[in-house]
């Protein structure tokens, strides 16, 4: 699928929409960050965020802004969420998630950076840690924000 198929006809106002209307998807871009030792980058939802508070997420990312490309929003997602500045992603899958009305793109960034140099976003996360594929796996419903995230590592093991 090309990615000018993921251009909306409609501008949506986050503000001004209660819902999105039917037959409209928004696209929404996430990155699991690997570093060269093999491990990957959690980070924790801040607590006042609506859902899932405190639990770990394993990708960065989030919703595209008008006129942005998949591989602009993850640019821009990973370097707001984390200060993790690169070029270096290579796309792992689409998902259409219809209840959420959702088209997800994931990346994967393979990254050298200092281990301890992530910087957080305010209002977003509230702490990371890196843990490796297999501490990964083992993560529960209760800890782990998405499950789906988990098959991109089996699949990429």
């Amino acid at each position: 699928m090309t990615d000018d198929i993921l251009e909306l006809q409609k501008t949506l106002v986050r503000e001004e929409q209660d819902k999105i209307p039917s037959g409209i998807y928004h696209l929404v871009c996430e990155i699991l960050v690997r570093h060269t030792d093999g491990t990957y980058l959690l980070m924790k939802r801040d607590p006042t965020k609506p859902l899932f508070p405190n639990m770990w997420e394993a990708t960065a990312g989030g919703s595209a802004l008008q006129g942005e490309s998949p591989l602009e929003c993850v640019k821009r997602e990973l370097r707001e969420e984390t200060g993790i500045l690169t070029d270096y992603f290579i796309e792992v899958g689409r998902v259409l998630h219809q209840r959420h009305q959702t088209y997800y793109v994931n990346y994967l960034c393979h990254t050298d950076v200092d281990k301890e140099s992530i910087v957080l976003q305010e209002g977003e996360t509230s702490a990371y840690k890196w843990v490796t594929a297999e501490e990964l796996r083992q993560m529960s419903r209760e800890e782990l924000a998405t499950q789906r995230i988990q098959n991109f590592i089996e699949e990429l093991s």
